[in-house]
């Protein structure tokens, strides 16, 4: 557990996120529509950090990436917990055990171990996949870091619903990105992913403009 980046202090011990457009204010003891941040005694925490759900070696193209050197091997790493709802998630089980079963699972891993596993696995980049990163920005932001300093590149799997300032501030150690665009129809992200689409579109031209690599 890590108190969180990027989130308000608010009257009545409420706070404010401002990690993702969502902008969730949380209530004392209560949590974020993500599962995974948390108002306790006022201060906004991540309850994820440091706790990987599942991390595996894969080739770059698994994330899609075909463009963010093709040919090599990513380390990919997740924590469990979704800004989204998808009806039709793939990783149902790991990205809504937060919001639905009030559960965090995870094994204790320091950024720097993540960052020494990619290296001893010949890894070319650190994938921050299979759930959202932005949910685990905090996590994610400190083994980037890492991963720089020692040669690694970073990219995200992500929905696309992450804030400009969050992503500004690790613009230096992100390289790119899958975004995840699941349709031009506004009403289908209402209902399928209980999010909205300006988002996403705000998001990627902001990728866009930090310079940060996008496949679509």
């Amino acid at each position: 557990m890590k108190e969180a980046s990027f989130y308000d202090k608010l009257k009545d011990g409420k706070v404010r996120c401002n990690l993702c457009h969502h902008h969730c204010r949380i209530q004392e003891g209560k949590r974020g529509i993500c599962g995974v941040r948390e108002n306790r005694g006022g201060i906004l925490y991540s309850l994820v950090y440091g706790l990987p759900c599942s991390y595996h070696v894969d080739p770059i193209e698994k994330k899609p990436l075909f463009h963010f050197f093709p040919g090599s091997k990513a380390f990919s790493i997740a924590t469990v917990g979704c800004n989204f709802q998808c009806l039709h998630c793939q990783n149902h089980d790991i990205s809504q055990m937060p919001r639905e079963e009030y559960h965090i699972i995870g094994e204790p891993v320091e950024p720097d171990e993540v960052v020494e596993m990619a290296l001893n696995a010949k890894c070319k980049s650190i994938s921050y996949t299979y759930t959202e990163p932005t949910i685990f920005f905090e996590y994610a932001f400190d083994i980037a870091k890492i991963a720089v300093e020692k040669g690694l590149y970073n990219n995200f799997v992500t929905n696309g619903y992450i804030e400009e300032e969050p992503l500004k501030s690790i613009q230096p150690y992100l390289h790119g990105a899958n975004i995840d665009l699941k349709s031009f129809n506004e009403d289908f992200y209402k209902k399928v992913c209980k999010a909205d689409l300006s988002g996403v579109i705000n998001t990627i031209q902001n990728y866009k403009r930090l310079g940060i690599w996008i496949e679509l």
